[in-house]
């Protein structure tokens, strides 16, 4: 897995999930957004059939909903 710290955020690791979630990870990380629960869905790899994986965002507190629609609006603009 990607250090976080010197992983660049525009590099969403092609088709590895464990460095698009890394990525993710810094991008939020660079506005101070940190999603506890982040990462690869592993039930995604359990089917029969190859899928695209998933990239688990979880749960998170008010106040990270908060800072993270703050900061994806601030973006659209």
């Amino acid at each position: 897995m990607h250090d976080p710290h010197t992983h660049d955020p525009r590099d969403h690791g092609g088709a590895d999930p464990d460095a698009c979630a890394a990525a993710l990870r810094a991008a939020l990380a660079a506005h101070g957004i940190t999603l506890p629960s982040l990462g690869v869905d592993l039930p995604g790899y359990a089917g029969r059939h190859p899928v695209r994986p998933l990239i688990a965002l979880g749960n998170c507190n008010l106040a990270t909903a908060r800072e993270l629609t703050a900061v994806l609006l601030k973006g659209a603009v």
